[in-house]
């Protein structure tokens, strides 16, 4: 007798909360192996494949693609254990599936592994690291079974939509549970108060989906926006004579909410903030809400650094990046300014000192803005730093970057010179202490050696958490940063 198991969205790391479904690798009536991947996930951080830690055949999918599911949710149900009956390998045909019973089938109950690879079946274990589900030795490939009395049916058939109405209005509310698994459909429904026992939904054995509610509500809201433009048009046509000695009494509008808050502006459109862009979102709104920041700025003189740079790459060997020897300078600065690679305790109220330096650098991408980490750069030379630099950039722009390549950065370096600007106050990536800013470099008229020249200039900002240091230490560092870009030779002292 196959077991039929639930797996939840697993924390991908890091403490994620969500994460929405780009595409989904797997059908309902599939076979998987264990480990083997069977959704796309868009986290906060990464777009990462999950694999499955069970083997067996996929009975239910759990979300439709762009769907946000909170970690815990369950993603599909996965029937395990092999079946006595004939299999497709025997060349037999699948035993007829029982008629369908009119009332809805409850979810089935996860199961919690006891150990590692334990609801695998024997010799069969997980070797993906997932919260939750543990790990185990490699896995071999599972037969391909069928659950008892269970047939597989067409992917036309599962992903079609019902015969009968959506609302259900032609008969009474069907009595047992509400096929519903995913928390953020009944919350949905639950805020447009509607009634789910009235639904039948598209999904596999009548479970209701979000599509299926979204349904419902937009033709709430068509009926609603019709009976309002007849009532209208009717008061347009009849104008009513109020007597002017009486005062008037009007009944208050009803509130109008969030969602359709937007249809007051003609052809307005509405983003929704999640996946990259909503992380971006929360960690800058927390960044000024719990930081005082505080922003001094420099112009320097690059001609010189743009110089060592063009000796550099004229030696031979892998060309330096300017990026990279704006990175070396950084930590350099903050091997003399350590207070600047810290973070702030607010429980604990302690300012924490980091002993390395995870360098983080702002990159923009298909996918939005992030910042990929350097680890421990504080211990690369200026090449290392531009291969590993390069390397993370390519991932970014690949939709490569994993969780663990966007977390964990002490400090921001943030090239907006890219864009074409001088200037700006960058706001700290929480929960670090300090970014540095750097602008163009184009040529402007600058005094060198006590001449009017022109040179190539370069402003220089930093933004710091007037919390962990006062501003002669910001200072002293942005300083030390403008000193090794008008003079590279000055780093010669720590080389």
């Amino acid at each position: 007798m196959a077991q039929v198991l639930e797996f939840k969205l697993p924390d991908l790391g890091e403490g994620l909360t969500e994460g929405e479904i780009v595409r989904w690798l797997v059908a309902v009536g599939d076979v998987v192996a264990v480990d083997q991947p069977v959704v796309e996930v868009e986290t906060a951080k990464a777009m990462v494949e999950v694999p499955c830690p069970y083997g067996g055949v996929v009975t239910a999918r759990f979300g439709e693609e762009g769907t946000e599911l909170p970690v815990g949710a369950p993603l599909l149900t996965v029937a395990v254990g092999a079946s006595q009956g004939p299999t497709e390998a025997d060349g037999a045909a699948p035993a007829p599936a029982a008629a369908p019973s009119p009332a809805p089938v409850a979810a089935p109950e996860p199961v919690a592994p006891t150990a590692a690879g334990a609801t695998a079946g024997p010799g069969e274990a997980s070797g993906n690291v997932l919260v939750g589900y543990g790990t185990g030795a490699p896995a071999a490939r599972r037969r391909r079974v069928r659950p008892d009395g269970w047939a597989r049916p067409s992917r036309a058939a599962a992903h079609s939509g019902p015969a009968g109405p959506v609302n259900g209005t032609a008969g009474a509310p069907p009595q047992g549970p509400v096929p519903v698994v995913s928390p953020l459909v009944r919350r949905l429904a639950r805020e447009h108060e509607v009634d789910l026992r009235g639904l039948t939904g598209s999904g596999p054995d009548g479970l209701i989906l979000r599509c299926d509610v979204e349904r419902v509500i937009r033709e709430s809201a068509a009926i609603a926006a019709s009976t309002t433009a007849s009532a209208s048009a009717v008061s347009a046509a009849a104008p009513v004579a109020v007597p002017a000695p009486e005062p008037v009494v009007t009944a208050s509008p009803a509130p109008v909410s969030v969602a359709g808050a937007g249809a007051v502006h003609a052809g307005a459109t509405r983003v929704p903030l999640r996946g990259v862009r909503g992380a971006v979102a929360d960690k800058l709104a927390r960044s000024r809400r719990e930081i005082p920041d505080a922003t001094c700025w420099v112009d320097a003189d690059a001609t010189e650094l743009m110089a060592a740079r063009a000796a550099m790459n004229a030696a031979g060997g892998a060309k330096i990046s300017l990026l990279a020897l704006l990175a070396r300078i950084c930590t350099a600065a903050l091997a003399r300014h350590p207070e600047l690679n810290a973070t702030v305790d607010m429980a604990a109220r302690e300012v924490v000192r980091l002993p390395a330096v995870h360098l983080g650098f702002a990159a923009q991408t298909d996918r939005g803005l992030v910042v990929p980490v350097v680890r421990d750069a504080q211990l690369r030379s200026a090449e290392s730093l531009s291969a590993e630099i390069a390397r993370l950039t390519e991932a970014g722009r690949a939709g490569r970057l994993t969780p663990a390549d966007l977390t964990g950065g002490t400090f921001t370096l943030n090239n907006y010179g890219v864009f074409g600007v001088d200037g700006s106050t960058p706001i700290i990536n929480h929960p670090e202490a300090a970014m540095l800013g750097v602008g163009r470099i184009v040529p402007k008229p600058w005094v060198h050696r006590g001449e009017l020249a022109v040179r190539q200039v370069v402003q220089l900002s930093l933004t710091f958490d007037h919390r962990v240091c006062d501003g002669g230490t910001a200072g002293g560092f942005l300083r030390h940063v403008a000193d090794c870009v008008e003079q590279p030779a000055v780093l010669l002292r720590t080389l």
